[in-house]
Order: C-alpha cells, then structure tokens, then sequence
C-alpha cells in the first residue's frame, strides 16, 4: 500500500520500537485465576513481534484491556496475558507494572536486542482515552520508532494510536499492513462487480453503512433482521419477526438511494418461519405473501441462497458484514453457511476476493468452516465496520507518508 509507511522503510535494528497491539483478548476462570479463552489477536500480532526482534529491535508492547477508564483496576491488568503471549511466541516476554514513568523506563533499561517487554494497560491512565498530548509525550519518550499492529483500536483517536504518532516516526505493522491492503482491494479500488453483504438484527446500526455502499457497490444484498425492515417497508407482512417498523421511510429511503446509483438490493425472496425463537423449533419455509401472524423469520428460504449464490458466481469482489439468519442456531443458520460456503470455494480458488469482518461474522465464518479460504478475515469489530462506513480512521490516517 504505497501511502502508508510499512517495517520495510524503516530499520530496526538496535532500537526501542513502540509497538501497539490489540491484547483484548477473551478470558475464562481456570485453575489458576483468569486465562485467556481465545488466541486468534495473539497469533495476529506474533509475525510483527517476531520481525522486529529477529532484526535486532527491542520490542517494547503497548496495548488496552477493558474499559478501566484511566483508574488502576487489578483484574484489568496486562500482567495476566503475558504467559500465553509468551507461550504464543515462544519467547520470554518481561512485563513493566506502568506504561511510562519510572518502572516503564526501568523495565526498558533492562533490555537487550531482541527482547520483548509488555507494558501494563494504556487505559489506567487518563490521558490515553482523552489523547492527552502529556500522556503521549511521555508514551514516545521510551522509543525510537512507532509501530502501529493494532487496527482494530485505529478507529480511536487515543494517545497510544494517534497522539504518539506526533512525536515520533509511525508505520504500520504486517497485521495491519495485511488489513489495509485487504481493504483498499475490496473497497477502496475493487475489480468490479463488487457485492457487499449486511446482515444482523437492526437496520438502525448500519444506517451509515447501508447509505455508503449503495454509492460504492454493484450489489447489496440484506439479510437477518434487517431485511425484515425492509420487506415491511414494501408492504409486506412480517408477522412477530424482529422489525424496525419506525424505519420504513428510511429503508425506503436507501432503495430509492440504491437505485439511482445502479446498485441492486437483494432482499429474500423466501424465508424460513418458526413459531419461536429456539434452535430446532420446528419451523416452514414460506412466501413472502405467506407468513403467517404469528410466525417468525429466522432465516432465508432456499430458493434466496440460490439468487445469492447466482450473485456471488459473477462477482469479482465480496466485503460481507454479519449474518443472513439466526446463524447460531440450527436449522437457522443455512443461509449464512451455504452462501459463505459457495464464496469460499471461489476465493480459494482465486477467482473471488473475499473479505469479511465484524465479532459476529467472524463466528459465522468459523461456523460455516470457510475462516481459512477466505481472502481476509478481519478480527476488528468497530473499526471495521467505521471503514466500510467510509469514515476516516485517525489511527490509519496517522500512518500516512
């Protein structure tokens, strides 16, 4: 990505490199306190780690966990993830009690070439959260070079991600590197046809979204809850399924949007009805003019797979976005695995860039067992979905040459 500075323009070698990662890893009680319950971030930041350390450069870690808003909270300590870390890298990893001050530096003092040191949670600072110009003073003054791996915080303009990168030389990590190139080849200049999936519950927390990619994609296709919205906004009725009734204008609105911009909205066209909202509830698939009052659409019907899979043959690019049913319980996830399933074929075949992201597509992904043939899959949930907004993330556009 020729805008935006990489490890390949700078040297490492002898050097204190900031580096900030994304260590907000889940947790589970254990037998010995609290562990980390799923490695993916870990394993994300580990290429980063490794490069810096294997060319010389003192690895010095700077991350968030949980929200302790600028207070020293003990069970929101770092200190608890630095055995997996270790374990994940396969290397020591030192730990300082403070992020600057005194024991930061002490800890710094301490390194040689090729050490990896993390520091205690940015956030039990105030200034991270306000990017407090001291705070990230204070930040730079214990490196030579800053590196950013931690894309899924670049949504927020913090002291650790956009502040520091005024005072000292800021490029990306190979995981973010990874994630913006994936980005600006499905987004940013895409080989068309483009299609772009959203699903999820509610249409009113994807109206920025909905609104950027009907000016940016060949096809849209709608599905979970907010197509519902949809459906009822022309005038077909939905029966008890989750509906934002109160939106009808608006999703009319994006139609209208939608079609003056040449981008086709695929809605279902058949759904699949239960009477309640469990797994295995016995359950039809209907018509659209055939749903019953007190029926709910959990998913979409057979014959809308096939349509979406018509629409992703002949595409060139996907972004998808969230699920097309109640993909987490069955029989209601079918849409969402078969159409993730005849995508991931073509990508793994290299006929179909495929990007997907957000908490639960990632689950829908693995769900379906398509996580690994897909182009990119993006472990950010906010940043994200502010990307595919169109919005400008300030901890990306502080990487910029």
């Amino acid at each position: 990505m020729a805008n935006f500075k990489t490890l390949d323009d700078v040297d490492v070698s002898g050097k204190r490199v900031l580096v900030r990662v994304d260590l907000n890893v889940p947790m589970k009680d254990g037998p010995k306190g609290p562990q980390v319950s799923d490695i993916t971030r870990i394993e994300r930041i580990a290429p980063t780690i490794h490069e810096i350390s294997d060319k010389g450069g003192r690895v010095i870690l700077l991350a968030h966990f949980d929200r302790p808003k600028g207070h020293i909270v003990a069970e929101m300590s770092l200190a608890k993830v630095v055995s997996t870390l270790s374990e994940v890298l396969g290397k020591p990893v030192a730990f300082g009690t403070d992020c600057v001050g005194p024991m930061a530096e002490a800890a710094i003092m301490a390194m040689e070439a090729g050490d990896i040191l993390l520091l205690e949670n940015t956030r039990f600072n105030a200034g991270e959260e306000t990017n407090n110009p001291v705070f990230a003073e204070a930040l730079a003054a214990n490196g030579d070079l800053f590196v950013n791996d931690a894309f899924s915080a670049a949504h927020r303009a913090h002291a650790s991600t956009e502040g520091i990168t005024h005072k000292l030389e800021a490029v990306a990590g190979r995981t973010m590197q990874a994630e913006l190139e994936a980005l600006e080849s499905a987004l940013g200049s895409p080989k068309h046809p483009v299609v772009a999936v959203v699903g999820g519950a509610k249409v009113s927390t994807k109206l920025d979204l909905l609104s950027n990619l009907v000016t940016k994609v060949d096809t849209l296709v709608i599905g979970g809850g907010m197509a519902n919205t949809f459906l009822a906004a022309q005038g077909i009725e939905v029966g008890k399924s989750l509906c934002e009734h109160d939106l009808a204008d608006t999703a009319r609105a994006i139609l209208a949007e939608a079609e003056t911009q040449n981008c086709t909205i695929i809605l279902p066209v058949d759904v699949v009805v239960a009477k309640e909202f469990a797994a295995n509830a016995p359950s039809t698939i209907k018509t659209l003019d055939d749903i019953p009052a007190d029926g709910m659409i959990l998913d979409a019907g057979p014959n809308t797979v096939s349509v979406i899979n018509q629409v992703f043959d002949a595409a060139e690019t996907l972004v998808w976005n969230g699920p097309l049913g109640a993909f987490e319980m069955e029989p209601f996830d079918r849409a969402t695995v078969e159409t993730a399933q005849q995508a991931a074929k073509r990508a793994k075949r290299g006929k179909l860039i495929f990007v997907a992201g957000g908490g639960d597509t990632v689950a829908a992904m693995n769900h379906a067992g398509v996580s690994d043939d897909l182009t990119y899959i993006s472990t950010a949930g906010g940043a994200f979905l502010e990307w595919m907004e169109g919005k400008e993330l300030p901890g990306v556009a502080a990487l910029k040459k």
